[in-house]
């Protein structure tokens, strides 16, 4: 307990612990008697402190104010009674006197002449005190060294003495005390035996609920994969919950919002065909017609990350090249430190460039032009498309990293709400990471695959889209280069139309060589492009995202289930499930206390 062993070595003489006999027996009483220190207000230097005075009184009032405890208020004969402190604190406690023996020592200490007020003090109970006083006489020290003395006697010797004599059998001696204390005792069990049976059931309920709040016991292999399987469960219906957006069936959903996966997944998607739309090429192409401005023209998407902008290409305009608008990162998710190793940095995505893509078409082409006549070579259609889609490899590895990510970090919370448990959740997160990476590497290896695909295999469709965009872009051009020279005329029906001269027609053709096969390159590479970019985009979402993280047969959720736990080897479940040691003897401490507060009921009842 750390108490002083000698005066003036530093240790406190007093202390709140509690030293314990038991006293085990067929023949003893259900009783427990508390020795608390005497009540002290002046220190004994190198002994005893003021904290020492604080400590003991505390701890005697803590006692006193149990309403189910007997005060037994031991009071020096051979002092004045209303100076002992001890017998005000009980009266104020205990005002009616229900609980409360006091008890006179040391009567072979009185003063010659002050026995009869003692006396009187006892048989008359001056105080109106309804249980009294009752006089004891103990050895003292001399006696308590001699072995042949016997305290019964001596104490029976000295009440035969005058004036002691007078006192009734019921206030003398430690036999009248044990026949009142046990009176005593009988009384204040029936009086407080209906709290205690409350108690007693409310203690018993509150053991069982802090037992059940630890769960099943986890000691053995097969304890230990019910308490996984259970987890399992969880797990699976959250996912489930989160896949289908049924977001309503667990507050788990509103208390975490990456638990959303689906509409995270589906809000990322839309801003992948933005960026794409908006930043996917590093030329905007060259706009022929009234639609195409709009659509150009259009405000772009704002976004957390800034804002995206689009532009023409008009052939009058011969302003610099410049960038629209300021780059944003290619990754939108904050950084998932424990797989960051595995994924790709963020990289600025900066926005199309709105001149210049008519001279480049050029240059590549005179770069790469061989003998053919009035057309060109196939090859410089996937050169230009490889160079035109340039940031796909930084929007496409954006968007899957941040994928992973979501489905990263809805792991991790949707583990740590089925245990119930963020540390159990992360313990077996552990197990799950090296699986969980090669799930996540196997989507990088996807989007890496379907990019080679798009940009370096052979350019090539069955999407009648792609005829359509052709057209639609030649005669957009020739519409364009006419518009200027046409009028208006009334036709049959008194309504004014455009119409053109045949002779204005003629002219559209005036080109080189060179300028119209670069106009030919331009329109099927716009057409094109439109067609790859779009499927692009719907293979990246579909194959690289939802088949291989989100919804598919293998998707990294899927690695936490049954046939999991049935793998694991007896040392895995007892790292995964076993229970903690403090848990253990936390859960042994309720079960007896359980056990105790039953049959204490059964008792009682």
């Amino acid at each position: 307990m750390g108490l002083s062993t000698s005066t003036g070595d530093g240790q406190p003489t007093f202390s709140a612990d509690i030293l314990r006999l038991e006293i085990h027996g067929p023949d003893e009483n259900h009783i427990s008697v508390i020795d608390v220190p005497g009540i002290f207000k002046t220190t004994t230097p190198g002994l005893t402190s003021k904290s020492d005075i604080k400590l003991a009184r505390d701890m005697v009032l803590g006692y006193m104010r149990n309403p189910r405890s007997i005060m037994l208020a031991v009071v020096p004969a051979n002092v004045d009674i209303a100076t002992q402190e001890i017998v005000e604190m009980t009266r104020g406690l205990d005002p009616d006197g229900m609980r409360t023996l006091r008890i006179l020592t040391k009567p072979d200490l009185v003063d010659k002449g002050a026995e009869e007020a003692i006396i009187q003090l006892v048989e008359e109970k001056q105080e109106s005190q309804e249980l009294g006083w009752v006089v004891v006489r103990n050895l003292g020290q001399k006696d308590l060294q001699d072995p042949s003395k016997d305290r019964d006697a001596e104490e029976e010797t000295f009440r035969r003495s005058a004036p002691w004599n007078q006192l009734s059998d019921d206030n003398y001696g430690i036999v009248a005390l044990a026949k009142r204390l046990q009176g005593l005792l009988a009384s204040n069990v029936r009086r407080v035996f209906p709290n205690v049976r409350s108690e007693v059931s409310k203690r018993l309920k509150e053991c069982k609920r802090a037992l059940d709040g630890l769960g099943d016991e986890r000691e053995s292999p097969e304890q230990q994969s019910k308490y996984l399987l259970a987890i399992v469960a969880k797990f699976q219906r959250i996912t489930e919950n989160a896949l289908h957006t049924n977001y309503g069936s667990q507050d788990a959903f509103d208390n975490e919002r990456d638990l959303r996966l689906a509409t995270l997944v589906a809000n990322r998607n839309a801003q992948l065909a933005e960026d794409f739309e908006f930043r996917g090429h590093v030329y905007t192409f060259k706009s022929h017609s009234h639609d195409d401005d709009l659509e150009n023209r259009k405000d772009p998407p704002t976004s957390p990350t800034g804002t995206v902008a689009n532009g023409i290409d008009n052939e009058e305009e011969k302003e610099e090249e410049e960038e629209i608008c300021n780059s944003v990162p290619s990754r939108k998710i904050s950084i998932c430190h424990d797989i960051e190793d595995v994924l790709r940095d963020s990289q600025p995505i900066q926005g199309a460039l709105t001149q210049g893509i008519l001279p480049w078409i050029e240059n590549i082409y005179e770069a790469s032009r061989g003998f053919e006549l009035g057309t060109f070579n196939a090859s410089i259609l996937a050169s230009v498309l490889k160079k035109q889609s340039s940031k796909w490899p930084d929007l496409a590895e954006g968007y899957i990293c941040d994928v992973i990510c979501m489905v990263h970090i809805f792991t991790r919370k949707a583990l740590n709400v089925a245990c119930g448990d963020p540390q159990r959740g992360e313990i077996i997160l552990s197990f799950l990471m090296d699986d969980l990476i090669e799930k996540y590497r196997r989507a990088l290896w996807m989007t890496d695959f379907l990019l080679r695909i798009e940009r370096e295999g052979t350019p090539m469709t069955q999407n009648h889209y792609l005829n359509s965009n052709l057209q639609k872009c030649r005669q957009s051009r020739i519409i364009s280069e006419v518009g200027e020279s046409s009028f208006f005329v009334k036709n049959e029906h008194g309504f004014r139309e455009k119409s053109v001269r045949l002779s204005d027609l003629a002219r559209i053709h005036d080109m080189s060589n060179l300028q119209h096969t670069v106009e030919d390159i331009h329109d099927i590479l716009k057409s094109y492009y439109k067609v790859a970019r779009k499927r692009f985009i719907d293979n990246l979402c579909m194959q690289a995202a939802d088949y291989h993280l989100v919804t598919g047969p293998a998707a990294p959720m899927t690695l936490f289930s049954p046939s999991w736990v049935y793998q694991l080897s007896r040392e895995q479940l007892e790292q995964i499930a076993g229970e903690e040691a403090s848990v253990r003897r936390k859960r042994q401490r309720l079960q007896r206390q359980v056990k105790d507060l039953e049959k204490g009921r059964r008792i009682i009842v």
